[in-house]
């Protein structure tokens, strides 16, 4: 079943706080980038971290 786009207004969190969450994954993934690499585990938690990010993108309409 195919995803569809959902706005802030139908979630019922203002867009205010879900930009909010959008900047703490934003500096959670840059406070956690090194230039040396990362583990496996690493990878995983940044992947999860930016799918998330997405997600709140498209919930406040890619205004972050």
């Amino acid at each position: 079943m195919p995803r569809t786009c959902v706005s802030a207004a139908d979630t019922g969190l203002p867009s205010a706080r879900l930009a909010e969450a959008h900047d703490c994954l934003s500096l959670a993934l840059d406070a956690s980038e090194r230039p040396g690499g990362y583990s496996q585990t690493e990878r995983e938690f940044r992947s999860y971290v930016r799918a998330a990010r997405r997600q709140i993108e498209k919930l406040i309409g890619g205004a972050a």
